[in-house]
């Protein structure tokens, strides 16, 4: 296996790994998947594409997008000042096909698109995405990257979705008063995210996963 950068002429092996992901699923609305159009413009110098190949099979690949800072910026969502969401990059879809989930890719590509990230030419300080209540394989993806939930909103035409946000000039923030609150509860969740609580992990709960809820300390 090897992982290597993803160009305009790797876009119809891109849509085939992502339509196998989609075909994959039992609840379709787990995943926002991307348009041809999006892609393009990701591979078009806004963001950039790692994939992981077994031989000469692309077997998934990770995305990171530039956003255009429209009304439905994620930075908008966690509170960013207007001066500040152009320094916003998104972690976008990452994809695994069926039969090579198991294998830790989400986190390997996430560590080289990380790296990826430091060479683009412009520097970014948050890194965000949006993840499904529910989605428990990625919100752990997220958590492991020492992503926080900081926000719980209604996107993409109504959904309901977890705002995740890294900030890169703090990647080691330190936590207190910690609670934990259902993974479907997710009413307390927005009272507590409300409150200045942050999600930062699960804990096991009577054999269940819930949500671990904490205040930064500044």
């Amino acid at each position: 296996m090897y992982m290597k950068r993803l160009y305009l002429e790797d876009l119809a092996e891109i849509e085939r790994v992502q339509q196998l992901v989609i075909d994959s699923l039992s609840e379709k609305n787990t995943l926002q998947p991307l348009s041809t159009e999006e892609f393009l413009f990701i591979l078009n110098h806004n963001g950039l594409l790692v994939g992981a190949y077994v031989e000469s099979e692309l077997v998934a690949f990770r995305a990171l997008l530039v956003p255009e800072i429209d009304a439905e910026h994620l930075g908008r969502d966690i509170g960013l000042e207007e001066d500040d969401l152009g320094n916003m990059i998104y972690q976008e879809i990452s994809a695994v096909v069926p039969d090579y989930r198991g294998n830790r890719l989400q986190q390997k590509l996430a560590e080289v698109v990380m790296k990826e990230l430091h060479k683009l030419e412009k520097k970014y300080r948050y890194v965000a995405c949006t993840v499904a209540p529910m989605n428990i394989p990625s919100l752990k993806d997220k958590f492991t990257q020492k992503m926080y939930i900081a926000a719980l909103k209604q996107k993409y035409d109504g959904l309901e979705r977890y705002i995740l946000v890294k900030d890169l000039e703090q990647p080691n923030a330190a936590y207190g008063n910690s609670i934990t609150a259902s993974i479907d509860d997710l009413k307390k969740q927005k009272e507590l995210l409300n409150e200045g609580y942050v999600g930062i992990g699960f804990q096991m709960v009577k054999g269940f996963h819930a949500l671990q809820f904490a205040k930064p300390l500044r």
